[in-house]
C-alpha cells in the first residue's frame, strides 16, 4: 500500500464535534550530548520543559459556510434545494509574540470565515489572519488582547545546530481532547517533499507522535524553544506511525517577519539557477565521491547565480558552510535568507577543487509584468483570472521559473472556465491554433473566436488540446 501524506486537523464540525532567516554564520561546534547512562537518568522528567512551553500553545477552531448540493436524482423531481452547511477544522498554534501573534498551519485556517483561538487558560478570542502562505503551509494570526495584556510566548531555535537523535516534544490539541504532549527524537533533517528541487520547505522528521489536531503546534527542544511547526505525517493507515514532519524554525521566523512587515505572502530569495539533484550517474560522470549536491543546469541571465559567477555544470555542495544533499536543500537554504543577505556557496567546478562563491539574496524578478485580468465574454475561459508567467509568479504558484513564457490561470472563478474543468495552475499555450505568450495575446485571441474553440493547456508538464462549444 502506498504511503500517503496526511494533513492533520481535518475535523468536520457538521458531522462531529470532536523573524527572518538567520544571517550567514560560521559552522557551529557540535554541542556536547550525553545519552542516559543509568536507570535514574531514564526516569528523569520532561515536566520542566512542558511547564515552560504549554501556556504558549493554543487551540484553533476554524469555521466556514459551504453550499451543500442535493442528490441530482431528487433534483429531477424538484425535491430539495441547495442549503448552507457549516464545516470547520480544529488544530493547534503557538504564541510567538506576547502581543498575540500566533503561528499555525495554513491548512488549519484555509478558507475559514470565523477563526477562534482558545488559550491554555480556556479563554477564547476571535483571530484574524495577517498572512497565509499555502506553499509553506504556514499562517500568522493576531488576537487583540484586553488592556495591553502580555501573553506567554516561545522563542525560536533557528541556529541550525540540531542533530539527528536530539530529543524533541510535540505539543498540540489532537482530537479536541485538550492539550497533549508527546516525546521522541529528531529522526532526520532536511527532508524535502519535491525531488525536482522546487521545495518550499525542508522538513524536520520526528518520531514524536503527531495526531489529528496537532497541526500548527510546536515541536520544541529541551530548552523549550521552537525548532519547528508540526505539519503532516506519512501514514498507510491515516494514524501516526512515527513519521511526522515539522516546518523548521528558520522558515517560520521569515514568515512571521513578513507578516509583521505588512506582507501577505512570503517572498523567497531565489538562486537564479535551475538546479538538478546529483544522481549516482551524474556523480560518476563528474568524478564525485558521493551523489550529493545540486548540479547547475541553467542560469538566469543577470540573476543572482550569474552575478555570483555560477556556471552551467557547476555542482553546489554547501550553503553557508553546511553540506547540502540535493537541489531542494539548496533552494530551501537560500529561500530562508532576507533580501540582501550574502550567502556563501561551496561549489565544485569540473574535476577541480571546491571553491567559495558569494550569492546575494534577491527576490525573483516580476518581469514580464503580471497584467492580471479576469476573462470576460462568451468563451471557455470566462471567469478565470490569468497573469503573465514570470519568475516571481512561478515562485508564487510553485512552477519552474524557467518554464516557457505564457499565461497561467491563478483562479478558476465560477464561470465557464470552472465548468469546462480548467483550474488554477493550468498554463494556456494556444487558442484556436494561435500561440499565446502574454495576457494581451490571450485577450486578442479570445476576441476573434466563435462558438467552437480549441484550447491548448499545459498541466503538470503535459500539453493537451480540448474542443469546447459555448
Amino acid at each position: 500500500m502506498r504511503d500517503i501524506r496526511v494533513l492533520l486537523p481535518a475535523i468536520v464540525l457538521a458531522a462531529c464535534s470532536p523573524g527572518g532567516a538567520s544571517q550567514a554564520q560560521s559552522p557551529l561546534p557540535a554541542p556536547t550530548r550525553v545519552a542516559p547512562t543509568s536507570a535514574v537518568a531514564l526516569r528523569q522528567s520532561f515536566a520542566p520543559v512542558v511547564k515552560k512551553t504549554a501556556a504558549a500553545v493554543v487551540n484553533i477552531s476554524s469555521k466556514r459556510t459551504v453550499r451543500q448540493q442535493v442528490d441530482p436524482f431528487w433534483e429531477l423531481f424538484g425535491i430539495g434545494a441547495p442549503r448552507d452547511r457549516v464545516v470547520g477544522s480544529l488544530g493547534s498554534g503557538v504564541i510567538v509574540r506576547p502581543d498575540g501573534i500566533i503561528v499555525t498551519n495554513n491548512h488549519v485556517v484555509e478558507g475559514g470565515q470565523e477563526i477562534t483561538v482558545s488559550l491554555a487558560d480556556r479563554r477564547e478570542f476571535p483571530a484574524h489572519v495577517l498572512l497565509a502562505d499555502p506553499r509553506t503551509d504556514l499562517a500568522i494570526l493576531k488576537i487583540d488582547l484586553p488592556n495591553g495584556e502580555r501573553l506567554p510566548a516561545l522563542a525560536s531555535n533557528d541556529t541550525g545546530d540540531l542533530q539527528v537523535g536530539d530529543l524533541a516534544l510535540a505539543i498540540g490539541n489532537p482530537f479536541g481532547v485538550g492539550q497533549t504532549v508527546t516525546n521522541g527524537i529528531i529522526s532526520a533533517m532536511n527532508r524535502t517533499a519535491d525531488p525536482s528541487g522546487d521545495a518550499a520547505s525542508s522538513y524536520i522528521q520526528t518520531d514524536a507522535a503527531i495526531n489529528p489536531g496537532n497541526s500548527g503546534g510546536p515541536l520544541v527542544d529541551m530548552n523549550g524553544d521552537i525548532i519547528g511547526i508540526n505539519s503532516f505525517i506519512l501514514s498507510r493507515s491515516g494514524t501516526s506511525s512515527g513519521v511526522g514532519f515539522a516546518i523548521p524554525a528558520a522558515l517560520v521566523k521569515r514568515v512571521v517577519e513578513t507578516a509583521l512587515g505588512g506582507g501577505h505572502s512570503l517572498v523567497r530569495a531565489w538562486t537564479g539557477a535551475r538546479l538538478q539533484s546529483v544522481t549516482p550517474d551524474i556523480a560518476r560522470s563528474l568524478g564525485l565521491a558521493t551523489p550529493q549536491g545540486a548540479l547547475v543546469a541553467d542560469v538566469w541571465p543577470g540573476g543572482p547565480a550569474a552575478q555570483a559567477g555560477l556556471r552551467q555544470g557547476d555542482v553546489v555542495t554547501a550553503v553557508d558552510g553546511r553540506a547540502v544533499v540535493d537541489a531542494s536543500g539548496v533552494n530551501y537554504a537560500v529561500s530562508t535568507h532576507r533580501m540582501g543577505d550574502q550567502i556563501r556557496l561551496g561549489v565544485r567546478r569540473g574535476r577541480g577543487e571546491a571553491q567559495q562563491l558569494t550569492l546575494r539574496a534577491e527576490a525573483p524578478p516580476a518581469s514580464p509584468a503580471r497584467d492580471e485580468r479576469v476573462i470576460a465574454g462568451r468563451n471557455p475561459l470566462q471567469g478565470a483570472t490569468v497573469v503573465n508567467i514570470s519568475p516571481a509568479v512561478a515562485d508564487q504558484v510553485g512552477i519552474d521559473p524557467f518554464t516557457n513564457p505564457g499565461v497561467i490561470i491563478t483562479a478558476g472563478g465560477q464561470g465557464l472556465a470552472a465548468q469546462a474543468g480548467l483550474k488554477t495552475g493550468d498554463i494556456i499555450r494556444a487558442v484556436n491554433g494561435r500561440r499565446v505568450a502574454t495576457v494581451r495575446d490571450l485577450v486578442t485571441a479570445l476576441g476573434n473566436g466563435g462558438r467552437v474553440w480549441q484550447i491548448t493547456i499545459e498541466r503538470d508538464g503535459q500539453e493537451a488540446t480540448g474542443t469546447f462549444q459555448v
